[in-house]
């Protein structure tokens, strides 16, 4: 009788743990395989070689990207260097970028690890760069002031906050006013992969004003990507692990309400929007395993998407570009400018496209 408990027991765990194995491997889709979708005028960006996780284009067409991010699990092919942001401008023909030169006492640049960018530009004409940090994997927000002539940034600012603890994005309202994502309740790397192993949806969202911040969104499986509507009234969140986009109505007093959730058939990273037609341009894996165990022989592919009118019923989905990494390994944000298309990747190359 005693045996027959035993093995009914194990046959209970076995069960389980193939059930929970058959969960993880869904959500990261381990099994699905790039269907290629080409665009014909497309180049390499010279100067990005390990990474361009995010990005930000200006109405005047000068993009910055944040490069060289060390993230836990994820390929690094500088692990011993500092991260760096990089600067192109759209309005030359010349497809390269510049690394911008950093000033100001206050920031560490040996431990610099850029992951999530946003800028806000005030009345003035004033330009500031907001930058997710991990200093030694921890997480901070930087504040910079872009200093155009220079080709500098000036550092004014490290935020930190106990609800800002594990961050991955961030959208910019202000010098120092944001939402960002946390992506991990957790923030032991040991325990970080059993949150994510068990499918925690314990991922979150803050408000950050220098007089308030306060959790706005919670039960994410990874929350990702962030980003605004054009008129300031939506705000959008990618759920990286449940492959949604949620859009979220925003409120005078900055809280958040769930207005609807779009289902895809990808893990999406960052969110870009267009300003002139408000469609969203979102930087997905196609098949996450590849990213968080990297194999140089079968590498992880790139996938852009564009959704136009998310807030109706039925919002259309088209996939831009898909490959299987032949070219660009693990795509993470794409944005556009007059025409033009930038696609960057968590740890490796760019890519310029004519539209």
């Amino acid at each position: 009788m005693a045996k027959l408990m035993v093995l009914t027991f194990l046959g209970l765990v076995l069960s389980v743990y193939k059930d929970h194995q058959a969960s993880y491997q869904a959500r990261f889709m381990a099994f699905r395989e790039v269907e290629p979708v080409e665009l014909p005028n497309c180049n390499l960006i010279k100067g990005i070689e390990t990474g361009s996780e995010d990005l930000e284009i200006l109405p005047n067409g000068l993009a910055f990207f944040s490069s060289g991010l060390k993230y836990p699990g994820i390929k690094s092919f500088e692990p011993d260097k500092p991260g760096k942001i990089l600067l192109m401008d759209l309005n030359k023909k010349d497809q390269t970028v510049l690394e911008l030169k950093m000033t100001g006492s206050t920031l560490d640049l040996s431990s610099f690890n850029p992951h999530g960018i946003s800028t806000f530009t005030d009345a003035d004409n004033t330009v500031y760069l907001l930058v997710v940090n991990h200093p030694d994997f921890k997480s901070t927000v930087e504040l910079f002031k872009f200093q155009e002539e220079e080709k500098s940034l000036l550092h004014l600012k490290t935020i930190r906050h106990k609800l800002l603890n594990n961050l991955n994005d961030i959208v910019a309202m202000g010098p120092e006013h944001f939402y960002a994502t946390n992506d991990h309740y957790v923030t032991d790397p040991y325990l970080r992969s059993w949150e994510t192993y068990l499918g925690l949806a314990w991922s979150y969202v803050v408000y950050y004003s220098p007089n308030e911040v306060r959790v706005v969104a919670d039960g994410f499986d990874l929350a990702n990507g962030i980003n605004l509507s054009p008129d300031g009234k939506y705000v959008y969140i990618a759920e990286f692990l449940a492959h949604k986009i949620h859009v979220y109505e925003k409120h005078a007093n900055w809280t958040l309400t769930l207005l609807k959730s779009l289902d895809l058939n990808t893990l999406v990273d960052n969110i870009s929007v267009d300003p002139v037609t408000g469609d969203l341009w979102v930087g997905c894996h196609p098949n996450g395993m590849k990213i968080f165990f990297y194999d140089p022989e079968n590498p992880p592919g790139s996938e852009v998407l564009r959704i136009q009118n998310i807030l109706t019923e039925e919002p259309k989905v088209t996939v831009v570009y898909a490959e299987n990494g032949t070219m660009l390994q693990g795509s993470t944000v794409a944005s556009v400018y007059k025409g033009k298309l930038l696609i960057g990747t968590v740890f490796q190359k760019a890519l310029y496209c004519e539209l």
